[in-house]
């Protein structure tokens, strides 16, 4: 097995100036994220064989695959992540390290690199039910500092990537103003409106859940707070995901990459926002993904289209020497960032298949990276062979933002995430190549720019234990709240001194360090000698007006006393005439019991008679009630009886006149057989057949009415039908229907070439409702003569009836029938034979 990339031969490296200090480096450190296999046929080209190694065998589908001499490749990187490796278990071993460099005041930069769909966003962001790394830092940073943090607008951005102190007058001021103009902009806003804020988000979103609950050492004489911005780097330019002018005017302005005064590239005019806790952090995160570009492609359903970046930064500054208010010194402030970035998936053309937009933002995104790795391969060849090319940080403005981290302003790491799949090969060698040669670069350690003002150390739980103490002792003794006590300082000459080893004959820092520590310990002890003579002396004054005190105090004792013994003798005297006045009540008292009793045995009484005479009226109540509730029963009974009777001479009723009917409809059927005829008028093609009696046919000549050969024969293997239904008919579903291969269908007959234009049968259909109320068909049949006229006549010799009815189960009566258990549905057909008729 051989590397992804052929090393480059050992130089040594290039010497530094006499008398310079030694700047420790580290490399950047790579991780590797192998996604699980989503469909059971994809087949894998990679395996895990130890915790920091992979090995890829190239498929047959590669490109070059004969060309490819050593069919395995190994790639080491600081950790591989298999597929069951939990989210929590990947922020402890990349990202928990990070936050604590930013909680101590050292910078921090995070990205995740791979093929579109690999699963980048899933290891930054996650899933409500399973965060990934944003959401955790936010958890462990708060956790921190939740007892630490200032309130809001103490600190406040300068537009210049730098932070004020405002006094705490200043920042209520401004909490006010937000707070009116939140209102005002809440009152002016639609209800719709409303509601979308308030929720944030008219569909479901996703919703932060507590994930980390461990904090990390905090410098608790600090004073901390949070600001985050998010922005997207979209066709090599940079937007702002949080601005709200950007909303009220739907269009996203691109903003400039600026340096400070410090030398630190930072987005000019971004939206920077104070959070006090993770769930509004993760709310702005939110609030600016939603307008993040995504889009469809072959290979992901939603394919990040830009380069986003969420950076936290931590703003802290020491609290004051009596530990209560924050240091009004801009110089002193510290400010840290964390960076997670969200790199856009390198993608090809031919797989992803994008045109039009998709295919400029596919370019821009690969231009990006190819930048990216361009100046990691030219830092790497700089340190590796002494050489000073210029790394070309501005050519996009990916590595324009990030120059000062791989300058040595900030630790970075790196996540690979790669899909095994055999197909992904191609695309995913060149990411292990870009990975090894990332792991060969060395960043430069970075160092916490705190200044040491030599303040007592433990002075904020000091003044809070001093707190405590003053407002228990106001509760307990309401006079001391005037006192004006002074627990001083607390002595205590500073930490442990720093390292003395000297790695260089030529290196001043160390003894350059030691000098300082020793300075400050001196100063301390003479701020500490000074005020402990003042305490001194503080203490002798207090303690002779004490005695004076106490010498006054006596004298009014021995008067205290004197008075006091003619108090007693006045007390005694009392006493007697008090014993006597007693006596005089519990005679009083004796009397004044005795006329209660009475009173109260007379109101017994008069309460007893009117008992008795309210039981007479409830019994006569209950006996009235008792008959109301009897009498109602009975009624509701002969009701119910008499509709019981009413219904069933109703239904017998109506079953007679059922039968009547039938009796009628079979009378009439007879007789239309026997004598009537059904007549088609040309002139009224939607009414049914007019019936005429055969005294009609005998006049037909002097009506002008041709007539027919009667010896007519006609072929019957040759008949063409002529189907008219003059109206709309409802379809029934019966089981039988009539059989007219060949036909033509009509609504309204108004010539009679319609009849003798090929056609020898005719067929009218009509529907009606039975007496039982249900639907028929019933179909009068046929055969069209020609006239000697030159006309046709029809003569109708059938007829059918079509009708649909439920079901209706039987009892068998004997062995043959047990295999007829129900009736199913048929359809009845009726045929009539009938004479010739002539049509008028």
């Amino acid at each position: 097995m051989k590397s992804v990339r052929p090393k480059t031969p050992a130089r040594k490296p290039a010497s530094r100036p006499k008398g310079s200090n030694m700047l420790s480096k580290d490399p950047v450190q790579v991780y590797c994220r192998l996604r699980p296999i989503q469909a059971a046929t994809d087949v894998s080209c990679m395996r895990v064989t130890s915790d920091t190694t992979v090995v890829v065998t190239p498929p047959e589908s590669a490109v070059n695959f004969r060309m490819i001499i050593n069919k395995e490749i190994q790639t080491t990187f600081s950790r591989v992540f298999t597929p069951d490796v939990t989210q929590k278990e990947i922020f402890k071993t990349v990202a928990l390290r990070l936050v604590e460099n930013l909680i101590h005041g050292k910078n921090g930069l995070l990205f995740t690199y791979g093929v579109t769909g690999s699963g980048k966003t899933y290891t930054m962001t996650g899933e409500p039910q399973d965060a990934g790394i944003m959401p955790r830092c936010l958890d462990v940073i708060f956790n921190t500092i939740k007892d630490y943090q200032t309130k809001k607008f103490v600190f406040k951005p300068d537009k210049l990537n730098g932070f004020d102190v405002q006094s705490e007058a200043d920042a209520m001021l401004d909490r006010q103003h937000e707070l009116h103009a939140g209102l005002s902009q809440r009152a002016g806003r639609p209800a719709k409106h409303r509601k979308i804020d308030s929720d944030g988000d008219s569909n479901p979103t996703l919703t932060h859940e507590r994930n980390e609950s461990q904090a990390v050492a905090v410098e608790a004489d600090n004073a901390y707070a949070v600001f985050v911005t998010y922005v997207e780097i979209y066709n090599n330019s940079v937007y702002d995901l949080l601005d709200e002018d950007d909303i009220r005017t739907k269009t996203l302005q691109s903003k400039i990459v600026r340096e400070d005064g410090n030398k630190n590239m930072y987005v000019h005019a971004v939206t920077e926002v104070e959070v006090k806790s993770a769930e509004e952090a993760f709310e702005l995160f939110q609030r600016g993904q939603r307008k993040r570009r995504v889009a469809h492609t072959a290979l992901n359903a939603e394919s990040s289209r830009s380069h986003s970046v969420f950076t936290i930064r931590l703003v802290q500054a020491p609290l004051d020497c009596e530990g209560e208010h924050v240091m009004q010194d801009k110089r002193i402030v510290c400010v840290s960032q964390l960076s997670l970035v969200d790199l856009a998936g390198s993608e090809r053309t031919n797989r992803t298949k994008n045109t039009g937009q998709r295919l400029r933002e596919a370019g821009n995104i690969n231009n990006s990276l190819m930048t990216l790795r361009s100046c990691l391969e030219i830092l790497r060849e700089n340190q590796s062979q002494g050489t000073n090319k210029m790394v070309p940080y501005r050519d996009s403005k990916l590595t324009h933002l990030f120059k000062n981290y791989f300058d040595g302003e900030g630790q970075v790491r790196m996540i690979v995430c790669v899909n095994p799949r055999a197909d992904d090969y191609d695309e995913t060698i060149q990411v292990m190549k870009f990975a090894e040669m990332t792991q060969e670069v060395q960043v430069a350690r970075p160092n916490a720019a705190k200044l040491d003002l030599g303040f007592t150390p433990g002075r904020r739980h000091a003044n809070k234990i001093f707190k405590e103490a003053r407002s228990k002792l106001e509760k307990e003794r309401p006079e001391a709240a005037d006192l004006d006590l002074d627990l001083g300082l607390v002595y205590s000459l500073g930490g442990p001194f720093p390292q003395l080893e000297n790695i260089s004959p030529d290196d001043d820092q160390v003894m350059q360090s030691l000098i300082q520590f020793l300075k400050q310990r001196i100063n301390k002890r003479n701020i500490f000698r000074a005020d402990l003579l003042r305490k001194q002396e503080n203490f002798r004054k207090v303690l002779v007006t004490v005695e004076q005190e106490n010498i006054n105090l006596k004298v009014e004792v021995a008067s205290f006393k004197a008075a006091n013994t003619q108090q007693k003798r006045k007390i005694s005297a009392l006493e007697g005439h008090l014993c006597k006045t007693e006596s005089q009540i519990d005679n009083l008292l004796r009397k004044l019991n005795s006329a209660n009793e009475t009173i109260r045995n007379l109101q017994q009484e008069l309460s007893d008679r009117d008992l008795a005479l309210n039981q007479r009226l409830i019994d006569r109540q209950r006996v009235k009630q008792r008959y109301n509730t009897k009498m109602q029963v009975e009624t509701d009974k002969m009701n119910r009886e008499l509709e019981m009777k009413l219904r069933q001479q109703r239904e017998h009723l109506q079953n007679q006149m059922r039968e009547k009917e039938d009796k009628l409809r079979l009378v009439k059927q007879i007789l239309v057989d026997d004598d009537n005829i059904p007549v088609i008028s040309l002139k009224e093609p939607a009414a049914e057949p007019k019936v005429v009696s055969p005294s009609r046919d005998r006049i037909s000549r002097k009506d002008r009415v041709p007539v027919s050969n009667p010896r007519y024969r006609r072929s019957q293997s040759a008949d063409r039908w002529v189907d008219h239904r003059p109206q709309t008919l409802v379809p029934i579903g019966t089981v039988l229907q009539p059989l007219m291969q060949r036909r033509r269908s009509v609504t309204r007959l108004t010539s009679p070439k319609e009849l003798t234009d090929g056609a020898s049968r005719y067929c009218l259909v009509a529907q009606e409702h039975d007496t039982d109320g249900e639907l028929e068909t019933k179909l009068y049949k046929g055969d069209i003569l020609p006239t000697s006229g030159g006309g046709a006549q029809v003569v109708f010799n059938d007829m059918e009836c079509l009708k649909q009815s439920s079901p209706k189960a039987r009892k068998r009566t004997g062995p043959e029938d047990d295999g007829n258990l129900d009736q199913v549905d048929a359809s009845t057909l009726t045929e009539t034979k009938r004479p010739r008729v002539t049509p008028s």
